[in-house]
């Protein structure tokens, strides 16, 4: 894709871990005050499979400060109510994760099948309203969280292709997909600097089964990361954080 630089995601060892329905101000003070000490450098983003389940992350290129108990419950209720403003958005699923600074985030799933048409990459109208309101009601006010956005597909074989090339044009619907929803929110009001990585993954790493209907809906999906920058850190930690 002409133009369009995709960032590569690094490898850390740091994992994005979903919340157990705590809240991300009280999660956050228990991550400060155990493990923050032993958390290093966050570089990019990682990928690590639990079970069946895939967890992705978009992860802040921060200073790799441990996280203190103050700075994460600050940290903490901002996704909250980061969060709590996503949940409103029509067609997304919201949950809370953890970075790899251990600071709290914020993963919202965009089912591919409200954005796009099959096999396409042009935004329909409804998801152009849905990520309006996301970017006016959600990442413009908190203009101090850095977004990831990345793209998946299900596994499913291309019409006279081989299976290699399915899994290549795949990836590259990927990669087509995120970088529209990117490029929809820049045009809504979002600042370019906030977007710190547009990734397309393709059919790896799905987290349904890719056998059944139901599964290859769930994997067909654009994921959008809101998580701590280093100046929101920065503040947190100077217990300036608004």
């Amino acid at each position: 894709m002409k133009g369009l630089k995709f960032y590569a995601l690094g490898l850390c060892a740091a994992l994005l871990i979903e919340s157990c329905g705590m809240s991300n101000t009280a999660k956050g003070g228990i991550i400060g005050g155990t493990s923050g000490a032993a958390l290093g450098t966050a570089l990019g983003a990682i990928l690590a499979k639990k079970g069946n389940k895939t967890k992705v992350g978009a992860i802040a290129g921060a200073a790799g400060a441990a996280v203190g108990t103050a700075a994460g419950i600050l940290i903490g209720r901002k996704m909250d109510k980061a969060k709590k403003e996503a949940e409103k958005i029509a067609n997304a699923q919201v949950e809370g994760v953890v970075d790899g600074n251990g600071y709290d985030a914020v993963k919202v799933t965009f089912d591919s099948g409200i954005l796009f048409q099959t096999g396409k990459s042009t935004l329909n109208a409804i998801a152009k309203s849905s990520l309006d309101n996301f970017a006016t009601n959600v990442l413009i006010p908190n203009n101090l969280m850095s977004v990831g956005v990345i793209g998946f597909t299900d596994n499913q074989s291309w019409r006279n292709s081989t299976a290699e090339q399915s899994k290549q044009k795949n990836l590259v619907l990927s990669q087509q997909r995120a970088a529209a929803v990117s490029n929809y929110l820049l045009q809504s009001g979002v600042a370019q600097t906030q977007i710190k990585e547009v990734v397309g993954l393709g059919e790896d790493n799905p987290v349904a089964d890719n056998s059944t209907a139901t599964g290859q809906a769930q994997n067909r999906r654009v994921e959008v990361y809101l998580y701590a920058s280093p100046e929101m850190i920065q503040q947190a930690e100077a217990g300036t954080l608004q």
